[in-house]
């Protein structure tokens, strides 16, 4: 395998672990030279591919959605540049030609951040955006978002180190406000106030399927039903398994305990980052 380019993501738990052992067998039928690069909770599962490189992590931020920045902090260490894809992505076919990218982020789908913004629904969401950028002197107008289910990086003049630890800081602010996705508002506000490069590139290397894009290529007379139905058989007996009711709430009272724990460790993490003080003036009570 080459150092120069892998697939990577995230696989925390059963039911993110099985999506991404059905992709890791994708890439050994499609593209079987090219390594994937998995952060895990049970790295031990992939030990039968030998194009998987599985390390064993555990989740940092309060829903797990901004680990991805540990994910493409171990790939490009490791490759020159990587491809991060959701645990639930399927590579349907080979990939076209050789995976290079420029330098920066390389997004399949985006636009501007002040355009994405007139699309949330969600006022707190905006509130936070705009703190952020106010605290940090960014000009939302020079702000790119973009849809993280799969974008490619390279490192770009040293600043991939500035922007992993700017996105984190960004993060604990999100998180602490209560909102735990928003990986991409805080990676294009990162990329915005290092000068690091976000650009699109709309044509496909490979044909995929990932649920939520499939409804939307149907929509549009880009896909049919009939040809995908298998693939959103397939993802909806991982997302939602038959388990007995004594199961669902033992499970449900665990997810919850989690979560509490983590936004209590929160706390602690953003008490120990110096950045966080120097740039969000927000009190964090012990």
């Amino acid at each position: 395998m080459s150092n120069k380019f892998c697939f990577c993501t995230l696989a925390m738990g059963d039911r993110y672990r099985t999506h991404t052992l059905l992709l890791a067998k994708d890439i050994q039928q499609h593209t079987p030279d090219t390594a994937l690069c998995i952060l895990t909770d049970q790295p031990e599962i992939f030990k039968e591919f030998p194009h998987v490189l599985a390390f064993k992590h555990r989740l940092q931020s309060v829903k797990g959605y901004h680990d991805k920045r540990f994910v493409l902090e171990k790939a490009l260490s490791l490759f020159e540049s990587c491809m991060f894809l959701d645990s639930d992505v399927r590579i349907l076919g080979p990939v076209v030609g050789e995976m290079n990218w420029l330098s920066g982020i390389t997004a399949r789908a985006g636009s501007d951040l002040l355009h994405r913004m007139k699309n949330i629904s969600n006022y707190k969401e905006i509130q936070v955006i705009e703190e952020v950028a106010q605290k940090l002197n960014i000009d939302l107008q020079q702000v790119q978002w973009f849809h993280e289910f799969m974008f490619a990086m390279k490192g770009q003049e040293g600043l991939e180190g500035k922007f992993f630890q700017l996105w984190q800081t960004i993060s604990y602010l999100f998180e602490m406000r209560g909102i735990y996705h928003g990986e991409s508002y805080a990676m294009g506000l990162a990329a915005a106030k290092l000068g690091m490069t976000i650009r699109f590139e709309r044509e496909d290397k490979f044909p995929f399927f990932k649920d939520n894009i499939e409804l939307v290529r149907i929509k549009n007379g880009q896909s049919n039903l009939v040809d995908k139905k298998i693939y959103f058989e397939i993802h909806n007996n991982i997302e939602y398994p038959k388990r007995p009711i004594y199961k669902k709430v033992t499970d449900k009272i665990y997810k919850q305990t989690v979560f509490i724990y983590r936004l209590l460790r929160l706390r602690n993490f953003a008490k120990n980052d110096s950045e966080f003080y120097k740039f969000f003036d927000v009190k964090i009570y012990p």
